[in-house]
């Protein structure tokens, strides 16, 4: 392989990976994909089991995995194993990092969350004065949301809200059940309009790469994917500036191998990529990469019941459904305690309530699940996390994962804007809880960890300016020109939308700037 070059070498087969090979390869242009982890069989290698069968009945086992919340002993092999593949953070500033080192990646996991950014979040220190505005606006990416969203099949109802941008959408005009429509009717109340939740249909209940975007690309017969390697270095020639060779180390045999190409796409996520470019040494003399890292708020959030479902009284037409609360602070006025904003997740649920909701035990408690049993109401939050230079991660060279690769070192906390904002989103989730009729069980007011919402972004952030910008507007490195990123390290700032559509619509952009540029013979 060492002898070849390739004319795309992209790194990372996830929904930016699977988009960019899509692209690339429906142009003429042949593609190399290289992947960490192996071809999941869903056939082979799933294995159905009772809990009590297994040695921690179906808990994680203790100390492994200690930061994916997610996890558990039926899907503990899934997740990238933290013994393996390590991670450093301060012990007062943990850091939750979420990684999946399957072909697909993260993208077979996906909630199908499907939203825009709006301009609130594309040119948002032009709106409040903070951070900076994105070097793009929505104008320049709504064709192609349109095209991902007509892909991935979004299910979706137009709302007509500057904030919460309307798309190219498969119609959702299903009726509120009777709980939503009390929830619908207390927002309108209050001023705060509830919208139909925004959702990727994709094919057989999935939308990932390996079903919607890989299948395409292979059928052209240019591209050709290797599992199980791990890419340890990209080099540059020194003649001519450009990256030209990438080293790999095979996951399982640890044999040493490298591949030349004529352009490199990274898609390996927003970290991965990163701490790739890092111990590169390359693309950085702005000084900017690895810094203004973000995610998003999960947690906090309040569980309710509605009186009229208890006792088995709730049916369909009661029960049931979701809905969304987008953003609507910091738009047409300023909040006294923070800016920016943030979204609700709402669902009803006809199942079981989680015990951990009533405060008693034994006889009473069993009294209260069966009485409460299909009265669920829930709320939680999506907030914006604020980019600041200081949240950054860097090479931590004392520690290596399995391979010797120096791991990242991660460095980030949340401020008193976005704990300001989550009391905001609880207080105002309980007063149209309660103004709808509902009981509220629970409330939580305290943000789960950095990282915890999976939507890791920024540290390769894209600018004008290629002294504080690493990337340009087309995902391209400002330092040299055949190295793009397309993942959501390129985001300028998060906003509180799930950031799925986002990285496919850029990545699909940036990758037909990239064949236009092969094509005039600019790159």
């Amino acid at each position: 392989m060492a002898e070849e070059i390739v004319d795309v070498l992209i790194i990372g087969s996830g929904h930016s990976g699977g988009m960019a090979a899509k692209i690339l390869t429906e142009k003429g242009i042949s593609c190399l994909m290289l992947n960490a982890g192996p071809v999941a069989d869903v056939q082979k290698d799933t294995e159905v089991k009772p809990a009590y069968a297994l040695p921690y009945r179906g808990f994680k086992q203790p100390g492994r995995l200690s930061h994916v919340f997610q996890s558990n002993e039926f899907n503990a092999n899934t997740w990238v194993d933290e013994q393996e593949v390590p991670y450093t953070y301060d012990a007062q500033n943990p850091y939750n990092w979420v990684r999946v080192r399957l072909f697909g990646g993260r993208s077979l996991f996906w909630s199908r969350q499907s939203f825009r950014l709006s301009d609130y979040e594309f040119k948002a220190k032009s709106h409040d004065g903070f951070g900076d505005d994105w070097p793009i606006s929505l104008a320049d990416v709504a064709p192609y949301y349109s095209r991902v969203e007509e892909i991935f099949r979004v299910r979706g109802h137009a709302d007509g809200l500057p904030q919460y941008p309307d798309g190219n959408f498969v119609p959702d005009d299903a009726p509120w059940t009777g709980c939503m429509q009390r929830f619908v009717d207390a927002g309108k109340a209050a001023g705060i309009q509830v919208c139909k939740a925004r959702s990727a249909q994709g094919i057989n209940g999935l939308a990932s790469s390996v079903n919607l975007l890989l299948p395409d690309a292979f059928a052209t017969g240019k591209l050709r994917a290797i599992p199980n390697v791990v890419v340890r270095e990209l080099r540059v020639d020194k003649n001519t500036g450009l990256v030209n060779e990438a080293h790999f180390v095979d996951r399982l045999s640890r044999r040493e191998m490298s591949v030349k190409a004529k352009v490199v796409v990274l898609a390996a996520g927003t970290l991965e990529s990163t701490r790739l470019l890092l111990n590169s040494r390359i693309a950085n003399s702005s000084g900017v990469m690895g810094h203004y890292l973000v995610d998003q708020v999960y947690g906090p959030g309040i569980v309710c019941s509605v009186p009229e479902a208890r006792d088995g009284k709730g049916g369909a037409n009661l029960m049931g459904g979701s809905a969304l609360v987008p953003r609507f602070r910091n738009i047409n006025s300023r909040h006294p305690k923070f800016i920016r904003g943030y979204a609700l997740n709402v669902f009803s649920s006809k199942g079981a309530m989680d015990p951990r909701n009533f405060a008693t035990y034994g006889a009473d408690l069993q009294h209260k699940l069966d009485s409460y049993h299909g009265s669920g109401f829930s709320t939680g939050i999506m907030g914006e996390v604020l980019p600041h230079y200081e949240h950054c991660v860097s090479i931590d060279k004392d520690v290596v994962d399995a391979w010797d690769i120096p791991v990242l070192h991660i460095q980030t906390k949340y401020t008193d804007n976005e704990f300001n904002m989550a009391r905001d989103a609880v207080d105002t989730s309980i007063a149209l809880a309660e103004a709808a009729g509902f009981e509220v069980l629970t409330k939580n007011y305290d943000p789960n960890p950095p990282g915890y919402s999976i939507h890791e972004l920024g540290t390769c952030r894209m600018g004008d300016d290629p002294k504080s910008s690493v990337l340009n507007k087309w995902c391209q490195s400002h330092d040299i020109k055949n190295l793009f990123v397309v993942d959501a390290s390129s985001f300028v700032s998060g906003g509180w939308q799930n950031p799925t559509m986002t990285i496919l619509a850029l990545s699909m952009r940036s990758s037909e700037f990239l064949a236009e540029q092969m094509r005039q013979g600019n790159v």
